[in-house]
């Protein structure tokens, strides 16, 4: 089983270029499928997830072709199946992008039910709902989604919460529906805009992503595209924060400065120091960080897939923070590892009471889930000391070449799966 090692202590200084959103390439290849000529997708993160779902493709049928490392080629025209049951797509969260591509295109999909990281519930019914109201029949059965209509016809839908997924999922399925859908409290995220932005370079019509209310003028054919995705907000904050917790001074490029202002403010607000250029920010640490208070919102607040990053270094700040998780309520699974590690971090429901410790000392530690995994690997960076961070296929899961980015940084880390690997390390650093 594949480890990280990393001796910390030592300031992240120098240059890292950000990859393709993984969130927005999950919906834009689900997309993808949905024309009948080829797509050009460019910019795609080569990771865990978006690697299950183009084998899923194939696996229906889809032809798949990889023109260098971050572009593919996807061609729908011959897909042979709508029953997608394989186990790639059980591990993943955005397995549910094919119920609205596969009924948007052909009326009718079967897709297991998603997986990914287990970081509290995060039920579908608002993808049903809006499903439903487009017209298709939608059960569960022996862990799959079945949804099947024999025409789908506009609505007018209200999401009862702000939903990524559902937003998504139901302009899918209404792009290609008859007449006008109106969404209501979508969820407004960058990778919505982006989504919709592909779909409109395919022919659909979608008018009002990134807004609260979108609007859906149903198209009979989309046609193929090539169009690059959006650099990645997360993983852009992960190294902004890393940054931080090293008291380094690390320029980040190739982001989008606006869709990081949440993340921005707080760095600033606790002390850093934040540049930002047309397509880049500079983050320099502080030796002496201040507390803050954080909670978690939808787009244009604080992102939850921050959170765990933003608690490791207000472990390191001066003074009491708390930070309160208001979208997912399983989010903390990492403390008790961040405790072995030093950090003095008490939950209650869902918030988290931080008490700043001068440092960290490196520990053996186990990632939960992707996010709360790369916080870790933060933690081990700044931390005093060698730690080792098991269950990295779950960072692996959303980050692409991360270890690679972080050496180009000065960190010292290393990929190992043997003890011997881990000895060699241990006596190349010292």
């Amino acid at each position: 089983m594949e480890q990280y090692i990393i001796k910390g202590g030592m300031p992240l200084c120098g240059d890292v270029s950000i990859g393709g959103a993984k969130n927005a390439a999950l919906g834009i290849l689900a997309a993808a499928i949905m024309a009948d000529e080829t797509v050009t997708i460019e910019n795609v993160p080569n990771v865990r997830d978006t690697r299950a779902l183009l084998q899923t493709f194939e696996g229906i049928g889809a032809k798949v072709k990889y023109v260098y490392n971050n572009s593919v080629q996807i061609n729908g025209q011959s897909i042979n199946d709508v029953i997608v049951d394989n186990d790639s797509i059980k591990k993943i969260r955005a397995s549910y992008y094919l119920l609205g591509a596969l009924l948007g295109k052909y009326r009718r999909a079967e897709v297991a039910l998603p997986g990914g990281c287990n970081i509290g519930s995060r039920p579908i019914d608002q993808h049903i709902k809006g499903f439903r109201a487009l017209g298709a029949n939608v059960e569960i059965k022996g862990g799959m989604v079945i949804a099947e209509a024999k025409e789908l016809k506009g609505s007018h839908i209200y999401l009862d919460v702000v939903s990524v997924g559902a937003t998504i999922n139901i302009m899918l399925a209404a792009c290609m529906a008859e007449g006008n859908t109106i969404i209501e409290n979508s969820a407004k995220e960058p990778h919505i805009v982006d989504v919709a932005n592909f779909l409109n370079s395919m022919g659909a019509n979608i008018k009002g992503a990134g807004t609260d209310v979108i609007r859906i003028k149903g198209v009979k054919h989309l046609s193929g595209t090539t169009y690059s995705i959006i650099p990645d907000q997360i993983e852009a904050g992960t190294f902004m924060f890393a940054a931080a917790a090293t008291k380094g001074d690390v320029t980040i490029r190739n982001v989008i400065p606006k869709h990081l202002e949440s993340i921005s403010a707080k760095l600033i607000e606790i002390g850093c120091e934040v540049t930002e250029y047309d397509d880049a920010v500079r983050v320099v640490g502080h030796p002496n960080l201040r507390s803050t208070n954080v909670k978690t919102l939808p787009y244009p607040g604080f992102p939850t897939d921050m959170q765990p990053q933003m608690a490791v270094v207000l472990a390191l700040a001066n003074g009491s923070s708390m930070v309160t998780e208001s979208i997912f309520e399983n989010r903390f699974k990492y403390v008790d590892e961040l405790t072995r590690m030093g950090a003095r971090i008490k939950v209650e429901g869902n918030t988290a009471y931080i008490e700043g410790v001068p440092g960290l000392t490196g520990a053996q530690v186990a990632s939960p889930d992707l996010r709360a995994g790369a916080a870790l690997v933060i933690a081990a960076l700044a931390a005093d000391g060698i730690s080792i961070i098991d269950d990295i296929q779950y960072i692996q899961r959303g980050y692409e070449d991360f270890e690679i980015k972080l050496r180009s940084l000065g960190a010292l880390i290393e990929k190992v799966d043997s003890d011997r690997e881990i000895q060699k390390f241990k006596l190349r650093v010292g």
